[in-house]
């Protein structure tokens, strides 16, 4: 995704989130088949529902009908980030300190790539997720990408 349409995005409905207390999680511009979707990924402490979702998408329409920051014709989808939301920021990382959780990194760490576990703590240096009975500690640096996981 162009990284200016992201922080367009982002600086356009961040101040709508925060006055009503909620937060930005990720957004996402992306082609499926013939189709772009611009997806603005929104959660609340106790979720959000289906009248934020409504509520957030007209004001953002409006915005960007203003602001114009997408040439091509695509199609706005504001959502929770489900179960299994993505860890981005560094407080994602901290509330999720104790849940479990699934990593990926882009070189083998203890001889692995993917990480299934608890997540035991987190600092800007890094991570530790416990594994069965396994610690594993993994530099910032190195993760690819991170989401809480569901325990079934």
């Amino acid at each position: 995704m162009s990284s200016h349409i992201k922080a367009a995005v982002e600086s356009m409905v961040t101040p709508y989130l925060e006055e009503n207390g909620m937060e930005l999680v990720d957004v996402e511009y992306v082609k499926e088949g013939s189709n772009w979707f611009l997806r603005v990924y929104v959660d609340k402490e106790g979720g959000i529902d289906i009248d934020d979702c409504g509520r957030i998408s007209e004001y953002l329409s409006v915005k960007l009908d203003e602001n114009d920051p997408i040439p091509a014709a695509y199609f706005l989808e504001v959502s929770s980030p489900g179960a299994e939301r993505p860890l981005k920021k560094p407080e994602d990382y901290r509330r999720a300190v104790d849940k479990h959780v699934f990593v990926t990194t882009y070189e083998p760490v203890d001889g692995l790539k993917e990480f299934e576990g608890k997540l035991l703590s987190y600092d800007d240096t890094g991570l530790v997720i416990q594994t069965g009975k396994k610690q594993h500690s993994i530099a910032r640096e190195k993760v690819a990408s991170a989401r809480l996981a569901i325990v079934f």
